[in-house]
């Protein structure tokens, strides 16, 4: 199944390829940038009685929590920051308090954009088919829309190989999360570990920089996450590497998409891929990491997300 996922990302287009294909200018229509707690509501595309042409329209936007908020909304700043000079609209940042209620947001249409997960994109899809996945992140590391899951364990330990888990404190996510349950849960499957059964206590975090905080203060004796995020908090001193060592590794996985809404204007999708096949390198990625640019994705680049879902799901 994975080595499936690794030749979908093989497919996936360049960068390159998405500029030449969106190499017109940008329209721009206004100025503005809010920022409200989620749950709240503002004048969004959706509620235009006309969808056409609405200056005062905000462009809601919805993230996966995937840190502290705050630290989060700050690292998002610039990406914010530039679609609101880029598209000419307000801007209104929400980061709910878990990953359900990203997915209940942008398939009823309370939000235009969301920034999903592979899972949680599958999820949402589910619940409303209508909904688009328009872009991906491009990885900086590799330079490709993919990125990989990844367990982190103590050395200390003594913990060196996924076997070595039996019997440990694990950490996973959320079960809606994609490289912090799904992926890591089927190579348990795959190798005999039933995490139920065989870990200590397992500890659903609620977000990747919970997890690997939970890791660096013992309360866990590994976690699995994404490697952006791991990256991110080795390079800023919080996991010390020869402690916390990467023990195992997936194979590529497609880059979690960023979805519009069934009410999105349609005349307003083509600006907006514009927009962000248009962004410099160094803009975050929803992880937080860098990212270098961003490119086209479709639904059918998630189907390997997809049936690995419903192969866990039967092995029930």
């Amino acid at each position: 199944m994975l080595r499936y996922l690794s030749s979908i990302c093989d497919r996936l287009p360049t960068r390159s390829t998405v500029r030449f294909i969106l190499a017109s200018s940008l329209v721009c229509i206004g100025v503005g940038c809010t920022a409200q707690h989620p749950g709240t509501h503002t004048k969004s595309l959706a509620d235009s009685s006309t969808n056409r042409g609405n200056e005062q329209a905000t462009l809601n936007i919805v993230i996966l929590p995937t840190k502290n908020s705050v630290e989060q909304r700050n690292k998002l700043k610039p990406l914010t920051g530039y679609l609101k000079k880029t598209l000419g609209r307000p801007v209104n940042l929400q980061i709910p308090k878990d990953y359900n209620t990203a997915v209940d947001l942008i398939t009823t249409g309370r939000v235009d954009i969301a920034y999903l997960g592979p899972l949680t994109y599958v999820q949402a899809r589910q619940k409303n088919p209508a909904i688009q996945p328009i872009v991906a992140p491009i990885d900086k590391s590799t330079g490709r829309p993919w990125y990989t899951s990844v367990i982190v364990a103590n050395s200390n330990e003594g913990i060196k190989t996924l076997k070595d888990l039996k019997g440990k404190r694990f950490g996973f996510v959320s079960k809606s999360s994609t490289t912090g349950y799904l992926v890591p849960l089927a190579e348990f499957k795959n190798i005999g570990i039933e995490p139920e059964r065989d870990f200590a206590t397992i500890e659903y975090t609620g977000n990747h920089d919970i997890s690997e905080a939970k890791l660096v203060s013992g309360a866990v004796d590994a976690v699995a996450t994404d490697k952006p995020s791991y990256l991110v908090r080795r390079k800023s001193g919080k996991l010390e590497p020869k402690q916390y060592q990467v023990i195992w590794e997936s194979d590529p996985l497609p880059h979690g998409p960023i979805v519009i809404s069934s009410k999105f204007p349609p005349q307003l999708i083509l600006p907006l891929k514009k927009a962000f096949i248009g962004a410099s390198e160094g803009l975050v990625d929803v992880n937080g990491a860098e990212a270098a640019g961003y490119t086209l994705v479709q639904d059918e680049d998630y189907e390997p997300v997809r049936k690995m879902q419903k192969h866990l799901e039967a092995a029930k």
